[in-house]
């Protein structure tokens, strides 16, 4: 069974808490967006794998911990790309895939019309960040995308997610850790998280 985390890291609550004003201005939002995914992520990534490797200090020899694992990380098209940078500056070394998700009209299903990923994507830790979990559609497509890949180990990591997405998820992908900044209080009759802060992807592109 995997982890499922709700933050409740006051310096979080707060950040979130200027997301979600109506005010805040295109730069802002994106740099908070990025600082609350390497928040989220130092927390996600607690437990990968380490070796014991020799590491020659200026005083001595001495046995250290260095990691032992292969990460990926894939942003959900178009929004997860804001989180994509706070997560590198916590694991540079990591490759870069990306995944994009439409809705079609007809089925109303998501579908791929984007995918890039590592040949290697099977031997990966996946970390999947996308900054809000409404529905839960997206987020349960593309871990079954990754999965079908041969992918054992995936995280994914949102900013603000509400009760019925996070179910849906949950119980779609019982194995995979799911990381929250905070947990909303429903879905309005659109389908948009309340109290929630708007459009993700607009707000950090600037595509009001």
């Amino acid at each position: 069974m995997g982890k499922t985390v709700i933050s409740d890291h006051p310096l979080i609550k707060h950040k979130i808490a200027v997301l979600r004003d109506v005010e805040t201005d295109t730069q802002s939002f994106r740099t908070i967006v990025e600082e609350l995914a390497m928040m989220l992520g130092y927390e996600a990534l607690r437990d990968l794998p380490t070796k014991t490797v020799k590491v020659t200090t200026p005083i001595t020899e001495t046995m250290q911990q260095k990691l032992d694992c292969d990460i990926t990380i894939v942003p959900i098209l178009r929004a997860g790309l804001g989180m994509v940078g706070g997560l590198l500056s916590l694991v540079p070394y990591a490759k870069v895939g990306h995944i994009g998700l439409a809705r079609d009209e007809e089925t109303h299903k998501p579908y791929e019309y984007y995918v890039r990923l590592p040949h290697d994507i099977a031997e990966q830790i996946v970390i999947l960040p996308d900054p809000m979990l409404a529905t839960g559609g997206s987020a349960i497509h593309a871990v079954d995308y990754i999965k079908a890949q041969g992918c054992k180990k995936v995280i994914f990591i949102c900013l603000i997610a509400a009760p019925e997405g996070l179910e849906a998820l949950r119980s779609a992908h019982p194995d995979i850790d799911i990381y929250v900044g905070s947990l909303d209080e429903g879905l309005n009759k659109n389908s948009y998280i309340v109290p929630g802060l708007g459009d993700a992807g607009d707000r950090i592109f600037g595509t009001l």
